[in-house]
């Protein structure tokens, strides 16, 4: 189930509420589902029984248990529960997070997998920049909006202007020292209101796990060995079977969102997190379950599917990486 699934399945329980005249009150065009936050219950949430207990003159909490009995029982919902004022929280039933039809739809798109239509009829031009970090968020940002269905005009000095915390003096020849995919990571990865990140100790050059940008882009050589490794085994990967592997699953799933928010937003360091957590998640899985046979293990459908779902997120990872101007390598 992803969340766009679960974002019907609520809707659908609200339909069914007012039809049975349960829930008095107009029917949202659209119900928005989020990942749970930190220490939150569940997986996801969903704040529309705060959004509906005005019209429907009731207590927000009494709206949600309404829900909550409707949408209990959908297919791939394991747990519902109500807390705080009144938000719904959501854990998905195991293998429900529909990982075959993820795969597949990744697979599809290629590193195009997130890109639509999310932002198609916006216009929008930036003024021209020169300072350094401002030129490197404003290029990334043109990406992202182009890569939603946005149109990107010529900069011009009618255009927007993205407010961006300038590199430090010493930091404007940080392309010649670190080289441009560490520099890019360096000036995107905080939020352009933020200070960029501190490029003093050279950590962003060194290939060891305390360094994010390594750790993405070596997630991303490390499953594209995964394939070459297989292939030598006599074997391709192929959803043939269900994959216990919920966080990744769910990374997966958000990643369009994840994309459309950062170019709604104009903020790259959004997909930057995103692919750290996506990396982070992939070494979880691998660990736990390796997509190659192990000792004298033959190669089976449990291996075919981890590696179909590790290739998933690979193709993620260098799509990603790609709208941030960093490049994939296939090998580190």
């Amino acid at each position: 189930m992803t969340p766009a699934d679960l974002s019907r399945a609520v809707l659908h329980a609200v339909r069914r509420a007012v039809a049975e005249d349960a829930l008095r009150a107009p029917v949202p065009a659209r119900v928005r589902v989020e990942r749970t936050r930190p220490g939150g219950r569940g997986e996801y949430a969903c704040a529309v029984a705060l959004q509906l207990a005005g019209p429907a003159a009731l207590p927000a909490r009494d709206v949600a248990a309404i829900l909550r009995d409707r949408v209990l029982h959908a297919p791939g919902i394991g747990d519902v529960e109500i807390t705080g004022p009144g938000f719904l929280n959501f854990t998905l039933r195991a293998g429900a997070h529909g990982l075959d039809t993820l795969v597949r739809t990744v697979g599809a798109h290629g590193t195009a997998y997130g890109q639509g239509d999310a932002l198609a009829g916006t216009k929008v031009s930036f003024v021209p920049v020169e300072e350094l970090r401002a030129r490197v968020v404003t290029e990334a940002v043109e990406r992202l909006l182009r890569s939603q269905g946005a149109t990107v005009g010529e900069r011009a000095a009618s255009g927007e202007t993205l407010h961006v915390v300038p590199v430090p003096a010493a930091d404007r020849d940080l392309f010649d020292r670190l080289g441009n995919d560490a520099a890019r990571w360096a000036l995107l990865r905080a939020a352009p209101h933020d200070r960029p990140q501190d490029t003093g100790d050279g950590a962003l050059l060194v290939q060891q796990e305390s360094n994010p940008l390594f750790r993405v882009r070596y997630a991303h050589a490390r499953i594209r060995a995964l394939g070459r490794n297989a292939r030598q085994l006599g074997f391709g990967a192929a959803y043939e079977e269900s994959v216990d592997a919920p966080a990744l699953a769910v990374l997966l799933a958000d990643h369009p969102a994840v994309l459309a928010a950062a170019a709604r937003h104009r903020e790259p360091d959004r997909v930057a997190r995103q692919l750290e957590a996506l990396a982070q998640a992939f070494f979880d899985f691998h660990d736990s379950a390796s997509p190659l046979p192990v000792g004298d293990e033959k190669p089976s459908a449990a291996h075919r599917s981890r590696l179909a779902l590790a290739e998933a997120a690979g193709t993620v990872l260098a799509g990603g990486l790609s709208l941030l101007g960093i490049s994939a390598p296939e090998v580190l």
